[in-house]
């Protein structure tokens, strides 16, 4: 299995508790937001479901500046699960057509002119991607809990939900 194979291969296995969370975003909430530094639960539900295929392009690209970099605004959208369907899919394209020298190339982070991280792309790609995506839907649940919302059981069970024995 390819570098970039193993890696899409966790995203997959992730994506499931990804794609139960969004599913519970509540449609007449999506304006809330815990605290005026934070985002929307819309733009946070948006930024979940569009970190793959956003991140996989940019990992691709071989570097990013990141000194203006925000949350994309999300759009007039509720259906959350499909973008992130939709973003999986791109990504896996993307990804996918790298073997593994390319995935050892160089990928660097940088704000303005100050490198803040040169790494291998399969690195990049756990970094900016994978571990991005992870922080950001663990925000994701706190919103959820916060709005008294059911969550969903992502390694074991939840607070509301057991998984079937």
């Amino acid at each position: 299995m390819t570098l970039a194979n193993e890696l899409l291969a966790e995203l997959d296995r992730e994506s499931f508790a990804t794609r139960r969370l969004l599913e519970r975003v509540p449609a007449d909430k999506l304006e809330w937001r815990p605290h005026p530094k934070s985002m929307t639960l819309r733009d946070l539900a948006w930024h979940v479901a569009t970190i793959p295929s956003r991140i996989a392009r940019i990992v691709a690209a071989g570097a990013y500046n990141v000194a203006d970099a925000r949350p994309a605004q999300a759009p007039d959208v509720t259906d959350f699960a499909a973008e992130l369907q939709r973003s999986l899919h791109e990504a896996k394209e993307i990804l996918g057509r790298f073997d593994d020298a390319a995935m050892m190339e160089t990928f660097t982070l940088t704000r303005g002119g100050t490198v803040v991280f040169s790494m291998p792309r399969a690195a990049g790609v756990r970094t900016v991607l994978l571990n991005h995506s992870y922080h950001h839907r663990g925000q994701l649940t706190v919103y959820l809990r916060l709005l008294d919302i059911p969550l969903p059981a992502t390694y074991g069970s939840s607070a509301d939900e057991k998984p079937d024995a």
